[in-house]
C-alpha cells in the first residue's frame, strides 16, 4: 500500500506538479477566487490557465493543504492529488 503526503510548502507543490506535466489552473465560473487544481491536459472539466503566484494566492486565502502522492503501489509515478482544508 502506498501513502499520501500533505504539504502547504509553495515549492513542494510547484515541483510536483511540474514533475508529472501539471499546470497550476482553477474551475472556470467558480468563485470566490474559483476551484484549484493541477491540470496534466486531460479533459475533465472546464479548466482556465492561471500564474503560480494567482494559484498560490487562492491556496492561502482559502487556507488550503494539498494532499498527493508520490508513487502508486507498483512504484509508478502518482498523480493522485487532492486539495484539502487546513488543521
Amino acid at each position: 500500500m502506498t501513502s499520501s503526503s500533505t504539504t502547504t510548502n509553495h515549492d513542494e507543490i510547484r515541483r510536483w506538479a511540474e514533475q508529472r506535466g501539471g499546470r497550476p489552473a482553477r474551475v472556470e465560473s467558480t468563485s470566490p477566487g474559483g476551484i484549484l487544481r493541477i491540470d496534466f491536459g486531460e479533459p475533465e472539466e472546464r479548466l482556465e490557465a492561471i500564474s503560480w503566484d494567482e494559484f498560490f494566492r487562492i491556496f492561502e486565502e482559502n487556507r488550503l493543504a494539498f494532499l498527493y502522492q508520490e508513487e502508486v503501489s507498483g512504484g509508478q509515478t502518482s498523480r493522485f492529488n487532492k486539495f484539502v482544508e487546513r488543521d
